[in-house]
């Protein structure tokens, strides 16, 4: 008997939704065994406390389900650190959700708040993963195109950008894949257009700590007014170099997060057990110091980054935040981006993501972008092998 294909296919969506160019090229890279720009995997060390205090917590027994939303410790040392850092108060019993990592929250919440055909903004150069969650949900992601290298906001797009069917705008500061900054003054001028159209704000703060040149970082749930409208989303899968262990979090309004909470225990259960130990031990446990010398560490590696690439006759966006730089590399053979990364991959053992997997309309064919969020000595290995492709 034939097998019936009417019903056995794919779903709508699903051609759709194309693996990820990040991984595509992780996957390509780990076959040449080259060096990994591509994704921001973040294989710097992890803390010693947040180690320890994982593996105590296995021997502690602590290897079943939490609460759905997360450990009494945890959630109580986020709540401290949002009052602390980000100028936010919240109640750590009804408004902090521990999240299978920050993509978890964005997930869980788009779930709880949106409906299919609702329409969300968000800005270009955008989060990949950010608009692929949009569409498996059927919401329709509205691109807003920021100015190229600048990064700044056309606020006259933006308001044209809102329709009847708009729910949200998403905002990634510092950003990725740009290393935009979002200024107090642009969050202000958002926040008023939420509050004038009635808008939540989902904004994805998962590399606030990662900051250059003195900039600041400001969450738009501080402002004035935003704090019932605003979805705070980040993690410490960057700041303790551990995105394998998936620990994320969100803050939001008590309204929001009953329904929040319950699909992100419908889709993930719980964020793993023993590895909220060790994170809530890294919050505690570490101090401002810690977060300033990493950012220090940090700017190091950008600039002889982007110094390679100057040297290797690429024009790199220096970021203010975040760990990725995107560059032009129109001189790298190749009618497109995702051409030129393999390209330059196959030539220096480099690999890049392809601009166009951050763009929409055909923008950033002439642009890669590179993560150096590495060890010291890959990163090296990295921009020698740049430096030498110039020569």
């Amino acid at each position: 008997m034939g097998i019936a294909t009417e019903k056995l296919r794919l779903s709508e969506i699903s051609p759709r939704i194309m693996q990820s160019e990040i991984r595509s090229m992780t996957v390509e890279c780990d076959r040449i065994g080259g060096v990994n720009l591509a994704q921001g995997v973040c294989d710097t060390e992890v803390p010693s406390s947040v180690v320890e205090n994982a593996i105590k917590a296995i021997h502690d027994g602590h290897n079943i389900y939490t609460r759905l939303d997360g450990i009494t410790p945890l959630r109580q040392a986020i709540a401290r650190k949002l009052a602390h850092y980000n100028g936010i108060t919240v109640d750590p019993d009804s408004e902090v959700l521990v999240t299978s990592g920050a993509t978890g929250a964005l997930y869980a919440t788009c779930l709880a708040l949106f409906d299919p055909g609702d329409e969300v903004v968000l800005f270009e150069p955008f989060y990949g993963y950010h608009v692929n969650t949009l569409l498996s949900l059927r919401i329709q992601p509205k691109a807003v195109a920021m100015a190229m290298h600048t990064w700044e906001i056309d606020f006259d797009a933006l308001r044209a950008a809102i329709t009847p069917r708009t729910r949200a705008i998403i905002v990634n500061s510092p950003s990725n894949p740009c290393g935009k900054v979002f200024t107090r003054a642009e969050l202000e001028q958002i926040a008023a257009l939420a509050e004038e159209h009635d808008l939540f704000i989902l904004t994805d703060e998962i590399y606030e700590y990662f900051l250059f040149d003195g900039t600041e970082h400001v969450s738009p749930g501080s402002l004035p007014g935003m704090a019932e409208r605003t979805i705070t989303i980040s993690g410490l899968s960057k700041t303790f170099s551990i995105t394998g262990w998936r620990i994320g979090y969100l803050a939001g309004d008590k309204r929001w997060l009953g329904s929040i909470g319950y699909f992100h225990d419908l889709t993930y259960v719980c964020a793993p057990s023993p590895f909220q130990y060790g994170s809530s031990a890294g919050l505690v446990e570490l101090t401002d110091t810690f977060y300033a010398e990493m950012a220090a560490e940090y700017q190091v590696k950008r600039d002889l980054l982007c110094g390679a690439l100057q040297d290797a006759g690429f024009t790199p966006s220096i970021p203010r935040g975040a760990y990725y730089v995107l560059a032009d590399v129109r001189s790298v053979p190749g009618a497109t981006a995702r051409e030129k990364a393999r390209n330059l991959l196959k030539e220096t053992g480099v690999a890049a993501v392809a601009g166009t997997a951050f763009f929409t309309g055909g923008r950033g064919e002439d642009i890669l972008r590179f993560c150096f969020a590495k060890r010291d000595d890959d990163l090296q290995r990295a921009c020698d092998a740049l430096r030498n492709y110039r020569s």
